[in-house]
């Protein structure tokens, strides 16, 4: 198998984010046009924007904390020679978990649904950590 495709969920995360981000300017931009926040006071604190802007925002700071362990899985996976079809798809499905929980995130917000798109991510990282160290240790 060509470890370089694990490679192809991160960047389909990286694009999640990219797409918030552009996302994010626009209700912002939406916010400032409706006269919905005043910029100055916003400048310096984060809670002066609208609940829809604060909402992508969260969203967006979110796509940076469990995904750290996605990208160093990725790294760990590749220079231990570990990459499979299989991981290749928990992988994709782990993306797939991020997008459910942006797009709800960013939506209803819905936290009972939000936390199970969460927690089901949480536990493939956790599943996939746990075969590497099976791989590493090479029970």
């Amino acid at each position: 198998m060509n470890n370089n495709l694990i490679f192809l969920p991160v960047l389909a995360h990286m694009l999640l984010v990219f797409c918030l981000f552009i996302y994010l300017g626009k209700v912002k931009s939406l916010a400032v046009k409706e006269g919905a926040v005043d910029r100055k006071k916003a400048a310096l604190n984060a809670k002066e924007w609208p609940d829809y802007v604060v909402k992508v925002s969260n969203n967006l700071a979110n796509q940076f904390e469990t995904p750290i362990l996605f990208y160093m899985l990725s790294l760990m996976y590749f220079l231990s020679n570990n990459v499979s079809s299989v991981l290749l798809s928990l992988m994709s499905v782990y993306v797939v978990s991020r997008a459910i929980h942006a797009y709800i995130h960013v939506r209803s917000n819905y936290v009972p649904y939000r936390f199970k798109s969460f927690l089901f991510g949480v536990l493939l990282l956790l599943a996939m950590t746990l075969y590497l160290i099976y791989k590493i240790i090479d029970i």
